[in-house]
């Protein structure tokens, strides 16, 4: 937990505004920043009887057009919640800005485990677990792609269509707009990842960060909830799958990237294992999968310069960490990860 900017009179407004919503409250309230986040803010919130809820709001600064809607996460997963997929219950959503001064929304706080790197999936997992871990966030991801979009008042979320087209113009335009020495070779690699999109075979909600980071697991190793939902849109459903196998390295594995990856701990299944469970329950053709890690692999490198701008900004505050990844250099791996891949592909 890192040093929250919640005090005082904000922490009385919001105080205010949650008791509106949980009326057996037990002020006053705790708000702990949870380290780790890589662009929106979340807080674990806690009352004198230890009940916790997670409270998220958009950067200190540095808010990007487009992006750290609040209200989008928060119809999103009250949503999906009505349908069985694993995500927080919402509580309440707030766009009043003389509350906290951005919107911001509550929900329930989930426990359990989130297995962002090697170290964290060895002391908090058994091997068995581990295992379960890799085969459930498959069959999770599967069963979001698995949801018709109308069916929960979600098919007006984004156009749908051309959906890795219109991601490499979006962070295309946001990276050359950074404040910032440009990362050598990210604009060129994805100019060039445009000119060999693959054709999109399906239409579905797509999360846009799935990946260990952003799934709580319970012991056993079963997804109980998926976070993050801030990208979430209609989408191409193997940008997902590209995303998710692009964090999942074994120890064998030939990519050379900025930060370690929770699959290189033992149990977990292999990417390949990974890729087989994901094609066997879905109809969608796989053999352009290599296309989707590579362009997983340089959309991470223009997230991260993006997180890097506002780091250095000081949007986070000061409980933000520096990372392996969050630099020039760790950038320009990615890059190369990216153009190896695409090569291989």
């Amino acid at each position: 937990m890192a040093e929250t900017d919640i005090t005082g009179e904000r922490a009385r407004r919001v105080t205010d505004w949650i008791s509106r919503y949980v009326p057996e409250l037990s002020p006053p309230l705790r708000f702990d920043l949870i380290e780790g986040g890589r662009s929106n803010l979340t807080y674990r919130v806690a009352d004198l009887a230890e009940n916790t809820f997670a409270l998220r709001r958009p950067p200190l600064s540095g808010v990007l057009p487009s992006a750290h809607d609040m209200r989008r996460e928060h119809r999103v997963i009250s949503a999906l919640g009505g349908i069985g997929v694993p995500v927080p219950e919402t509580i309440g959503l707030c766009t009043d800005p003389d509350v906290l001064g951005a919107d911001f929304y509550v929900m329930d706080f989930v426990t359990g485990v989130v297995a962002h790197d090697p170290d964290t999936a060895l002391t908090a997992l058994s091997e068995s677990a581990r295992k379960a871990a890799g085969e459930s966030a498959v069959d999770s991801l599967l069963g979001l792609h698995q949801v018709e979009p109308d069916s929960i008042g979600l098919g007006d979320l984004g156009r749908g269509t051309e959906y890795v087209a219109g991601q490499l113009k979006r962070w295309t335009r946001q990276v050359a707009s950074l404040p910032i020495e440009p990362i050598p070779g990210l604009l060129g690699m994805g100019e060039h990842l445009a000119t060999r999109v693959p054709g999109q075979r399906a239409v579905t909600i797509a999360h846009g960060d799935y990946r260990f980071g952003n799934l709580m697991l319970d012991p056993g190793g079963n997804v109980a909830a998926i976070l993050d939902w801030e990208l979430c849109t209609r989408g191409d459903p193997l940008a997902d799958l590209g995303w998710l196998l692009s964090y999942w390295s074994t120890p064998s594995g030939i990519e050379t990237l900025p930060m370690a990856m929770p699959t290189t701990a033992p149990g977990f299944i292999s990417r390949d294992q990974a890729l087989e469970r994901y094609g066997a329950g879905s109809d969608l053709p796989m053999e352009d999968v290599g296309f989707y890690i590579a362009f997983a692999y340089w959309r991470l490198g223009a997230v991260l310069a993006g997180v890097y701008s506002r780091s250095i900004s000081g949007a986070y505050g000061g409980g933000q960490t520096q990372q392996r990844g969050l630099s020039p250099e760790g950038i320009s791996m990615l890059v190369s990860a990216a153009e190896a891949t695409l090569d291989g592909a």
